[in-house]
């Protein structure tokens, strides 16, 4: 397998990581890798339809196309073979690179406008779709944990950087060895920081040379409700005390989130 696709799979399984989000159905030298990954996408009536999308990434993948296969209890055959056509002309323009993220980010925006076409495609024009449509799906908010940062000063502009990229706020926190990342944003950019956070050369080993994170966990997300606060900007803050970073999470709402997610990693 190649260090783009195993990279990739890495990033996959960190964004995709709530309860039945992800699974490897097959994983082979000779045939590739099979995954299934649920998600929701907005139908023609503004609720949520729930996807499963399995694919398969042949070995010789992204050099070819994978293989897709969509269902839905929500949906007719026809329209998931609709959406499965759909999904592989979008592939189409992505071969050579990693996909897989996405055609599920495209699924997600399009599905609604996929809908809205006849179910068999004979006497009607053809519809285009443009690459990504924003889908306001309001503000999520999830927590990130690193053990460790070696070379800190770097680590700390590059996450800042990112975090401008995709306007996300939150906090990066230091408080003795423990490392929290809080984001608050559109939830597909919290998912593209992900990415780069799982996919880029962001710390040093202990030889000294670049590598990429490889002890990143999502310990939570779910969207913004209405106690919590909304983060201004994003800041880099050090605490003393565990008593001082809990009244951070208390002062923004997330008193639960501290006492569920937090308090665990004190040792």
């Amino acid at each position: 397998m190649a260090e783009p696709v195993r990279d990739e799979l890495s990033a996959l399984v960190a964004i995709f990581c709530g309860q039945d989000e992800w699974e490897v159905l097959n994983r082979s030298e000779t045939d590739g890798t099979v995954f299934r990954i649920h998600t929701k996408a907005e139908g023609l009536t503004d609720v949520d339809i729930p996807l499963e999308l399995v694919f398969h990434l042949p070995v010789t993948y992204p050099l070819c196309l994978p293989g897709i296969s969509v269902n839905s209890e929500c949906l007719t055959r026809a329209q998931c073979a609709m959406v499965k056509e759909k999904l592989l002309e979008q592939a189409k323009n992505l071969l050579s690179e990693p996909m897989v993220h996405g055609l599920v980010l495209w699924v997600q925006q399009n599905l609604r406008h996929i809908l809205n076409q006849p179910e068999t495609g004979s006497g009607s024009e053809e519809r285009t779709f443009p690459p990504s449509i924003t889908v306001d799906d309001g503000l999520w908010i999830t927590l990130l944990h690193l053990d460790h940062m070696r070379a800190k000063t770097k680590y700390i502009k590059t996450v800042e950087k990112w975090a401008s990229d995709l306007r996300l706020t939150g906090r990066l926190m230091f408080m003795g060895k423990i490392i929290l990342i809080l984001l608050q944003g559109d939830r597909s950019n919290i998912k593209e920081y992900l990415i780069l956070q799982k996919t880029s050369k962001v710390d040093v080993d202990s030889s000294g040379k670049k590598c990429k994170e490889k002890m990143i966990s999502v310990l939570f997300e779910t969207k913004v409700q209405t106690e919590h606060q909304r983060f201004p900007a994003f800041e880099v803050k050090e605490y003393s005390s565990l008593d001082e970073l809990q009244k951070e999470f208390e002062m923004a709402g997330l008193k639960k989130l501290f006492s569920e997610f937090v308090l665990g990693l004190v040792k």
